[in-house]
C-alpha cells in the first residue's frame, strides 16, 4: 500500500509546499503550564518561595514593589494517529479502498511531523486497538509503514472502546488525528470525540465516492460488510435522494460535535488526490 514511490512523491511536496504548510507544525507548541521559558505573558507580585531570579527589577525601580514574570513554557506537541481498520473500510472491492486512502494520509501526517523532529505513532483499531509507542525519526517512521502495510481491514468498528483504551496512555495535551470513515451511529461517535476533545482534534472522514452518490439499482440485496446482515430493497429515486439527506445529516453532526470542541472536522472522497487532502488539511484547520 505505502510504497517507496509514495514516499518521493511525500519528498517533493514538503519540499513545493514547506513556505505555505510549515507553520502548521511547527516544533514549539505553547502548552497551558505554567513555567519558565522565553515567553513573558504577564506580571504578578512576588510570593514567599517564588524563583528569585524572576523578579523583574525595573519595575521594582518604578513601582518599589517586587512583581515576578510569568512564562509559558514551550513543549514539543506528540502526534498520535489512529487508522480504522475494520472491514467497512476494505472498500471498495477494487481500486484504491477506503482503508488505503487512510493509511496513505496518516503516513503524510505522520511524515510532516517527523520532518519537524517531533514524536508520533500510528495506531489501528476495529473491535481492538493496536498502539504504538510515540517515538521521532526516519526509524518510527518506517516501522509505522510497516504496520499498515501488514493489516488486512478486519472486525467491526469500535471507536468508543478504542479511544478508551488509547486515551489512558495519552499523560499529556497532544495533537490527536481520527481517519475513519465514520459509518457509525452518532450516539457512538459523540462520546468518543469527546474523550479525545481536550487535544488538539483532528476528525477525518474517508468515504468512497460510491458511498455518497448511490446509483438507482432497482431491486437489490444489500449486505453490510462488517456483519454480512442482508436487506432486500428497492434502490429507486426516492430512496438515493432519502439516503444522500441521511448521509449528509450524519456528517454534518460529526461536524458541529467538532466545532462544539473546538475540534477541526474534514471529509474526504478517496477520488481526491492525497497529497491535496492533506494540502487542505493543514490549510483548513
Amino acid at each position: 500500500m505505502i510504497t517507496t514511490e509514495f514516499l518521493r512523491e511525500l519528498d517533493r511536496f514538503t519540499f513545493s509546499a514547506r513556505k505555505r504548510i510549515s507553520g502548521q507544525y511547527a516544533g514549539a507548541r505553547r502548552s497551558i503550564k505554567v513555567g519558565r521559558g522565553t515567553d513573558a505573558y504577564g506580571f504578578r507580585e512576588y510570593e514567599k518561595g517564588d524563583d528569585f531570579r524572576t523578579i523583574d527589577w525595573k519595575v521594582y525601580a518604578r513601582t518599589e514593589k517586587l512583581y515576578i514574570r510569568q512564562f509559558e513554557e514551550h513543549k514539543d506537541l506528540i502526534t498520535h494517529i489512529l487508522v480504522d481498520v475494520s472491514k467497512s473500510m476494505d472498500y471498495p472491492d477494487e481500486g484504491l479502498r477506503k482503508f488505503d486512502y487512510a493509511g496513505m494520509l496518516a503516513v503524510g501526517f505522520a511524515y510532516l511531523v517527523m520532518r519537524e523532529n517531533e514524536k508520533f505513532a500510528i495506531s489501528t483499531f476495529s473491535d481492538s486497538i493496536e498502539i504504538s509507542k510515540p517515538d521521532k525519526g526516519r526509524g518510527n517512521l518506517m516501522l509505522n509503514i510497516d504496520l499498515l502495510n501488514a493489516i488486512e481491514p478486519h472486525g467491526t468498528t469500535e471507536l468508543g472502546r478504542a479511544v478508551e483504551q488509547y486515551s489512558k496512555t495519552i499523560y499529556s495535551r497532544s495533537r490527536v488525528i481520527v481517519l475513519s470513515d465514520l459509518l457509525m451511529p452518532l450516539d457512538e461517535v459523540r462520546p468518543a470525540l469527546y474523550r479525545l476533545g481536550h487535544h488538539d482534534l483532528i476528525v477525518i472522514q474517508v468515504l468512497d465516492p460510491s458511498e455518497l452518490l448511490l446509483p438507482e439499482l432497482g431491486a437489490a440485496k444489500l449486505q453490510d460488510i462488517e456483519t454480512s446482515d442482508k436487506i432486500f430493497t428497492q434502490i429507486n429515486s426516492r430512496y438515493v435522494s432519502d439516503y444522500r439527506l441521511e448521509v449528509d445529516s450524519h456528517r454534518e453532526s460529526i461536524k458541529t460535535e467538532c466545532n462544539r470542541m473546538n475540534a477541526d472536522f474534514f471529509s474526504f472522497r478517496t477520488d481526491l488526490p492525497v497529497f491535496e487532502a492533506i494540502y487542505r488539511t493543514i490549510h483548513g484547520r
